[in-house]
């Protein structure tokens, strides 16, 4: 997988819807209960009873969202000690669970420090380009249509897993589909794993096609012993839906403007 590190295309104004996706998704991260501990790999078992008792309530399922079965009992964060030795209790929801707002606060929760540096990296790289086209409200709008329909389209085909499903990877692929109608040309600075991490200059349409392809390959889960831990469903409808609500404004879109140099290596680097 290449990593993008900067793409070469200007934006007129600040992003700062941008700016304050990412700001929000730390922020709820470093107070998400437990994960820091879990993180470090010393978690204590009350420090995952919470975070399960956490995900639970602000978490997407897809049962819930298809069938709007809620459980009848969930993990309440406390520490018992039962037949099989200690665990977490369960008990009945002290709370009213509403399906669809929970994949809005879902799209804020992240499972990891490399899960939400991931995500925030392409948000950062692509989702300036795409406010900067769309205006701030439109680009607010559209983030979270996107989100919404990556994690139903996940839902409609895993409608009896019970999995909590987070993250903002379903919005940030529609993101990178809107990115690859309206600027397939633009160059994307990536490295690219080959002994070292050797730096390219390579066209936005090879780089987010690409993503696209290795998507719909671990979706089928050839290529990875565990594809069931990722949603990469979501990734495809996210991107998908992305190209689709972006096609419109590709007329309008003014090119980004050619790089000069090089294609790769030191020399280029200057026409960052």
């Amino acid at each position: 997988m290449v990593i993008p590190v900067h793409d070469v295309n200007p934006v007129r104004r600040t992003p700062l819807v941008t700016y304050a996706l990412i700001a929000a998704n730390v922020l709820v991260f470093l107070t998400m209960p437990g994960l820091a501990g879990s993180a470090a790999g010393d978690s204590s078992l009350a420090q995952l009873c919470h975070l399960q008792a956490f995900l639970d309530h602000y978490a997407a399922v897809p049962q819930e969202l298809i069938h709007h079965q809620l459980p009848r009992v969930v993990p309440t964060g406390e520490v018992g000690v039962g037949s099989q030795g200690p665990g977490c209790v369960v008990g009945a929801p002290d709370y009213d669970k509403s399906p669809a707002l929970s994949v809005l606060t879902a799209m804020f929760l992240h499972g990891g420090w490399l899960h939400l540096l991931g995500n925030m990296l392409f948000l950062l790289i692509f989702g300036n380009n795409i406010e900067d086209r769309m205006g701030h409200v439109r680009f607010a709008l559209f983030y979270a249509v996107c989100g919404y329909a990556a994690t139903y389209g996940f839902a409609l085909f895993n409608d009896d897993s019970t999995a909590p499903l987070i993250g903002a990877s379903g919005a940030i692929a529609g993101v990178l589909g809107a990115y690859l109608v309206l600027y397939p040309k633009a160059r994307v600075w990536v490295l690219v794993p080959f002994l070292i991490f050797l730096p390219l200059r390579l066209p936005a349409w090879l780089v987010l096609g690409f993503w696209f392809v290795l998507q719909a390959v671990y979706s089928s889960g050839e290529g990875v012993s565990a594809a069931g831990t990722v949603a990469y469903a979501a990734h495809i409808v996210g991107f998908l839906a992305g190209m689709l609500l972006a096609w419109p404004l590709r007329p309008g879109t003014p090119p980004p403007p050619e790089p000069r140099g090089l294609l790769f290596g030191r020399r280029a680097r200057p026409g960052w």
